[in-house]
């Protein structure tokens, strides 16, 4: 039995990149959607704040999706 250790190291490098910045981006639509809830509280709006953690969710969406069809496929 013979381990490839470069593809395995890439693999885990590849996967570890991606998971960080989904997180990072799920982090940033949360972050969007509590800035849009402190305008709120504060009498304002912030429609740009909500638009951009809209935006961070449906990027996170269609990378889960994408991930699902490289599985499936």
């Amino acid at each position: 039995m013979d381990i490839d250790w470069a593809a395995l190291g890439s693999v885990f490098g590849v996967s570890l990149v991606a998971t960080v910045a989904l997180v990072g981006l799920f982090t940033l639509g949360v972050v969007g959607l509590s800035k849009q809830e402190a305008a709120t509280a504060q009498g304002g709006t912030a429609p740009l704040a909500r638009s951009g953690a809209y935006a961070c969710f449906a990027l996170c969406a269609a990378a889960v999706a994408y991930g699902i069809y490289l599985i499936v496929a």
